[in-house]
C-alpha cells in the first residue's frame, strides 16, 4: 500500500485529502506542521509527498528541498491557490513533480497522484536495471540469477575442462545451445571448432551424410569426397541438437563413434579416426523414446554420462528481468543510452507463462524496443499476445472460463485501427489525427508509444 505524506496548515484540506486517498487504497499520513513534516521525511520512507506551497513557519519550498535531500526518488506534488501558481511553477523548476491548484478536482488530483507514484516505480526499476547491468555473469551471454541457472553454471564450470560427453535437457527455447557453447568456450578445446547439427531438421539420408560425410559416387549427386561434421570438428566440439529426432539407423553408426572414436563415410570402407568432444541436447525425455522403440538404450547410456537440465523460464522468474536487460543492452549496444523499463512491465512479464521460453522473451523485448521508438518500454508496446494472456489469467473466475475485459478489447482494437490509418497516410501523425477527426494531443494519448517517438 503506497504511503503518502500530506502536509497543509489547513485541517479541513488535510481531512479531505486523507479521506480521498484512503478511499483509493493509499495510506495517507497527515501533518499540519511543516517542522514536524521535516522530521517525518528524515525518519520515514514515503512513496509520494503532497505539500502546500504557502505554509508557516516552514513553507513548501523547504519541504521540497528536504525531500530531495532525504528521499530523492520520491515525487513531490505541490498544492497551490490560484493566485500562487507562479510559486508552484517555480517549485517544479526546482524539481517538484507537478502541482494541483485549489480548489482541486478529485479526478485531477488522483490522476496526478498515480502519475507521481508511477514515476517513482519506474525510477526504482531503472536504477535497479543500471545496477544489475554492471553484474558480470560467470559465462558470456548467460544470465543466471535463479538458483537453478546458478546450478547449471556451477556444473558447466566443473565439467567444461574434461572431455566427458554431456546430455543437455530443456524445452525448446531454453538455451541448450548456449550452454553447449559455454562448455566449449571454457574447455581446453576453446580455440578449436564448435559445429552444431539439428538432428530433427534433416531427413535420414542427408543427416547421415552431414554427420559422417560421404565418398564420391556414394549416391546421386555425390560428385566428390566430403567430410562430415564430426570429422570437420577435428579436436573441437560437435553439438547434436534434438538428438531424439535422430533415426535409429543413424543412431547405430553414431554409437560406434562414441565407443571407438572412429567412423566410416557414407559409401566408404576406410575407417577415419575422430577426436571431437560430443555434446547432445533434447527437448523430449529420451527414456520415453526408448520405451517406444525410437531410441537406442545403449546410446542413451553413452550420452547421459553427465546430464544438465535447464528449467523452463516459467519456473525461474528471477531470470526474467535480468534477461530483459541483457537483451536490451545487446540490441542497443554498449555505447548507447539504455532504454528505461516503465512501471508495471515487470509484473506483466513475470505473470506470463513463456511457452517459447528465453527465445520468446528475446523476441518480445525486440518487439517492444521497435515500438518504443527509443523511449521508455511501457506495457502498451509489449506484444498483444502477452498482454491478452496475462489479462485472461487475471480475470479467470475459477470456473474454467477466462475473458479479456471489454475495455482492454476496445482499446486494443482502437490502437490497431489507429496504426492502420497511420500507415495509410505514410506515418504523418497530423494527417492521421485529421483523418480520425481527433486532436493531435488525443491521438498521442491513444497510442503512448507514438508520444515517445515524437
Amino acid at each position: 500500500m503506497p504511503r503518502i505524506l500530506v502536509i497543509d496548515n489547513d485541517p479541513s484540506i488535510l481531512s479531505v485529502l486523507s479521506a480521498i486517498l484512503g478511499a483509493e487504497g493509499y495510506e495517507p499520513v497527515s501533518v499540519r506542521d511543516g517542522e514536524a513534516a521535516l522530521e517525518h521525511i528524515k525518519s520515514e520512507e514515503f512513496d509520494l509527498i503532497i505539500s502546500d506551497v504557502r505554509m508557516t513557519p516552514v513553507d513548501g519550498m523547504a519541504i521540497l528541498k528536504s525531500a530531495h535531500a532525504e528521499q530523492p526518488r520520491t515525487s513531490v506534488i505541490m498544492l497551490t491557490a490560484f493566485g500562487t501558481v507562479e510559486a508552484a511553477i517555480g517549485a517544479m523548476k526546482l524539481g517538484a513533480f507537478d502541482y494541483v491548484t485549489k480548489p482541486f478536482k478529485v479526478d485531477e488530483l488522483l490522476i496526478t497522484v498515480e502519475r507521481g507514484l508511477e514515476y517513482k516505480r519506474a525510477l526504482n526499476e531503472n536504477l535497479d536495471l543500471r545496477a544489475q547491468l554492471k553484474t558480470q555473469y560467470r559465462f558470456e551471454n548467460m544470465v543466471a540469477e535463479s538458483p537453478s541457472m546458478k546450478r547449471v553454471c556451477a556444473v558447466i564450470e566443473k565439467v567444461a575442462p574434461s572431455d566427458t560427453t554431456i546430455l543437455i535437457y530443456g524445452e525448446s527455447g531454453t538455451g541448450k545451445e548456449l550452454v553447449a557453447k559455454a562448455i566449449h568456450t571454457y574447455s581446453h578445446r576453446k580455440d578449436k571448432r564448435f559445429l552444431a547439427v539439428n538432428c530433427a531438421a534433416l531427413p535420414e539420408a542427408l543427416l547421415e551424410s552431414e554427420m559422417f560425410g560421404h565418398v564420391k559416387g556414394a549416391f546421386t549427386g555425390a560428385s566428390s569426397n566430403k567430410k562430415g561434421l564430426i570429422e570437420e570438428a577435428g579436436d573441437g566440439t560437435i553439438f547434436l541438437d534434438e538428438i531424439g529426432g535422430m533415426p535409429i539407423s543413424v543412431q547405430a553408426k553414431f554409437l560406434r563413434v562414441l565407443q571407438e572414436k572412429e567412423l566410416r563415410r557414407v559409401g566408404g570402407n576406410d575407417v577415419v579416426s575422430v577426436n571431437a568432444r560430443v555434446l547432445a541436447a533434447t527437448n523430449v525425455p529420451l527414456e520415453e523414446l526408448i520405451k517406444k522403440g525410437l531410441f537406442r538404450e545403449d546410446l542413451y547410456y553413452r550420452l547421459n554420462i553427465i546430464p544438465i537440465t535447464i528449467e523452463p523460464l516459467r519456473r525461474r522468474k528471477e531470470d526474467i528481468m535480468p534477461l530483459v536487460r541483457h537483451v536490451i543492452r545487446k540490441e542497443v549496444g554498449d555505447d548507447m543510452e539504455i532504454h528505461e523499463v516503465g512501471a508495471g512491465v515487470c509484473d506483466v512479464l513475470e505473470k506470463y507463462s513463456w511457452p517459447g521460453n528465453v527465445r520468446e522473451l528475446e523476441n518480445a523485448v525486440k518487439h517492444a524496443l521497435a515500438f518504443s521508438g527509443g523511449g521508455t518500454i511501457t506495457k502498451s508496446v509489449l506484444p498483444s499476445k502477452i498482454l491478452g494472456a496475462v489479462a485472461r489469467m487475471e480475470l479467470d473466475d475459477g470456473t474454467g472460463y477466462s475473458f479479456i475485459s471489454l475495455k482492454d478489447f476496445v482499446q486494443s482494437k482502437e490502437q490497431e485501427y489507429i496504426e492502420q490509418v497511420l500507415e495509410a497516410v505514410g506515418g504523418d501523425k497530423e494527417k492521421a489525427a485529421k483523418a480520425l477527426n481527433v486532436s493531435l494531443a488525443t491521438f498521442y494519448r491513444k497510442l503512448p508509444h507514438l508520444k515517445e517517438e515524437a
